[in-house]
């Protein structure tokens, strides 16, 4: 027989609190391990990049545009320049302004190597701000799912 002793002079009262310890203790054995399994989840998806419909932004009053052309020449504007005299062309242009923006379009056949490397030409040169330049208009892909025809391969190829 389970009995409990009360001597007269201690009044103790029952506490109706909940004490909150044991629930923030297994909240962040909960949290570590997310924290630790959170990486361990993500998997490398070989991914086909959409092209954007997005809004074109304004265009300055002078910009200035860096072509990489099918056969991986460069242009700078309308005129063709060498890989090792960007540098100091982009100089020239800009007036030294390294903060300028340069506009960087590619032909569709370039490889994405190709165009990182011209990124990097134009990295070590001093010009870290490069908008890369797409056609403004329908993806093709975007263009079915919402009824519109798509667009023809050889649309602007001579």
């Amino acid at each position: 027989m389970a009995g409990g002793l009360h001597h007269g002079g201690d009044d103790l009262d029952e506490q109706h609190e909940i004490n909150v310890t044991p629930f923030i203790d297994v909240m962040l054995v909960l949290l570590i391990i997310f924290m630790i399994a959170a990486p361990l989840s993500t998997v490398d998806v070989a991914v086909d990049l959409p092209v954007s419909t997005a809004k074109p932004q304004p265009r300055p009053e002078k910009p200035l545009y860096l072509t990489i052309k099918a056969d991986l020449s460069l242009a700078l504007g309308n005129d063709a320049i060498a890989r090792a005299s960007l540098a100091t062309s982009l100089d020239a242009l800009t007036g030294g302004d390294h903060s300028k923006r340069i506009f960087l379009r590619a032909d569709k056949v370039v490889a994405y190597g190709e165009l990182m490397r011209v990124m990097n030409l134009l990295r070590r040169a001093g010009y870290l701000k490069i908008a890369l330049i797409g056609l403004e208009g329908v993806d093709a892909d975007l263009g079915v799912a919402n009824g519109v025809p798509p667009i023809p391969e050889s649309l602007g190829k001579p």
